[in-house]
């Protein structure tokens, strides 16, 4: 736990020196729909999982180094996970399960931004590694049989512990977005595809890693 909040205090020093050079900085709010991807040598155990909805909100900075690119770091709240839903018949009866895995991260995307246009309408491209830290999680478990239905909640147990923990905190990845910028007002996409195996368990080949799909509107104070 010490050396996650000493890591996340460099991350957050680094975003803020960068946002002091910025010739303009502003605040970033969005839809967020997560999947994760789970699987080892022998089977992939996530084609079911669908995208969890979800949000991220927070800063970003822009620091150019000439008219067309910049440097675009970031502090993001985000969230993470993914939804299942399967329904079976047994015994002559229709059984339905739900599972949830909601996440919480703190990531700093770290992007070079293209932006080409003229006056006060871009079009804008970037691309560039993230790194994350998760703060929180919960699984949901709900079955649904014979008109009973039982449900569970869970803390997501962090750590590198194959025996005891959930998920490792630490993560990371590449992402690649475009939108466009009115004034200074900025709507994007972007997908961000996870490079760290966040499973403790690594026996096997298993392996699990984050993907998220956002859909973004910000907001810019100054400018070039």
């Amino acid at each position: 736990m010490k050396k996650t909040k000493t890591l996340l205090f460099v991350l957050l020093l680094i975003t803020l020196a960068s946002s002091s050079f910025a010739q303009s900085f502003g605040i970033k709010a969005g839809l967020n729909l997560s999947n994760m991807v789970m699987k080892d040598d022998d089977d992939t155990y996530s084609d079911d999982y669908k995208m969890l909805p979800g949000f991220h909100l927070g800063v970003v900075a822009e620091i150019p180094f000439s008219d067309i690119f910049s440097f675009e770091p970031g502090l993001l709240l985000s969230t993470k996970g993914f939804k299942f839903e399967e329904s079976e018949e047994y015994l002559g009866e229709t059984m339905e399960s739900k599972l949830k895995m909601s996440l919480y991260y703190i990531d700093i995307p770290l992007n070079l931004k293209a932006s080409f246009g003229s006056g006060d309408t871009k079009f804008y491209g970037t691309f560039g590694p993230y790194v994350g830290m998760g703060l929180s999680g919960k699984y949901k478990s709900e079955v649904t049989f014979m008109g009973e239905t039982e449900s569970e909640d869970e803390d997501v147990k962090w750590g590198s512990d194959e025996e005891n923990d959930d998920l490792k905190r630490f993560d990371f990845g590449v992402s690649v977005g475009a939108g466009f910028q009115f004034g200074s007002i900025a709507v994007g996409a972007g997908y961000a595809i996870g490079l760290a195996n966040v499973s403790p368990y690594t026996e096997n080949g298993s392996s699990i890693k984050n993907n998220v799909l956002s859909v973004s509107v910000g907001y810019m104070f100054g400018g070039k």
